[in-house]
């Protein structure tokens, strides 16, 4: 790996730790779920031959601090330290941007919020249930969750929300089990110390996001929706899906799951590139 330029940027209510990678137009790659800057390890040099690669800890995740470690989180905070990267490292030019997961809700706030500082959005998987027409049933499994969570603890809480996750008629039975990079696999100590607030604070206001469609269908030429070839029927499959249909635009397959960054970075990566160019 090269070793990246770290910075810390100062937003509202928090400081945020980025990296840099690379030369040419920016690429700015917003992480998911409990992962931070690191999530991206695996496609990260290999975009730096291309763009100039920025990765970052969402607020509260990391090396990335609150200022009020207590702080509810909002949709538009987030989307908000996104613009702040993007004035900082590409202050007259639009950039191009990855959001996954819980990222790729805040991804689509900042394309609806500023278009003019977004080439081209892919926005891999953003699990926003308020567009699904079960959407009721989802809230009830984020109220579940929530109640876990507050009642007996991170890991029960866990298993309900994964439970929810998996498609209709799916078995309990394990799957293959996976070997994960060696990169992936030594960050899994500090994705699991970012759980808690992940599913405490993130889950709750990002999942219940309701994005502006009408808005979204205006900017669909410089939006591509993808979701991974194994998450077929699974919630954080379905939305993206749904907005394809809506907006009348290709829905991007990419290698693997939920989680094809991490267990297929070489495919993911290059599927990325073309996405980026067409």
């Amino acid at each position: 790996m090269t070793d990246p330029t770290l910075g810390s940027l100062r937003v509202k209510g928090a400081t945020l730790h980025y990296e840099v990678r690379g030369q040419g137009p920016l690429l700015l790659l917003i992480p998911g779920g409990a992962g931070g800057a690191a999530s991206f390890d695996g496609i990260a040099d290999d975009l730096a031959a291309e763009y100039t690669v920025a990765t970052y800890d969402p607020r509260g995740m990391s090396r990335s601090t609150l200022d009020d470690p207590e702080a509810e989180q909002h949709v538009a905070e987030h989307a908000d330290d996104a613009l702040r990267m993007l004035e900082l490292l590409s202050p007259g030019e639009p950039a191009r941007v990855l959001g996954i997961s819980s990222g790729a809700i805040a991804a689509l706030h900042l394309l609806t919020a500023h278009p003019e500082r977004v080439e081209r959005l892919v926005a891999h998987e953003p699990p926003m249930v308020e567009v699904l027409p079960d959407a009721p049933e989802h809230r009830a499994l984020l109220a579940r969750v929530q109640e876990t969570f507050r009642t007996q603890g991170l890991m029960p809480a866990m298993a309900v929300f994964a439970a929810g996750l998996k498609k209709d008629g799916d078995t309990t039975e394990p799957k293959a089990e996976l070997k994960l990079p060696p990169q992936a696999a030594a960050r899994a100590e500090r994705t699991m110390a970012n759980l808690p607030y992940f599913v405490g604070r993130i889950v709750p206001s990002f999942m219940s996001y309701a994005p502006d469609v009408r808005r979204l269908e205006a900017l669909s030429d410089q939006l591509v929706l993808a979701c991974g070839h194994d998450s077929r029927g699974e919630l954080p499959y379905r939305p993206a899906a749904l907005l394809a249909e809506r907006l009348g635009t290709e829905l991007l397959h990419f290698a693997g799951g939920h989680t094809g960054l991490t267990t297929h970075p070489v495919e993911f990566g290059e599927l990325l590139r073309k996405a980026l160019r067409a």
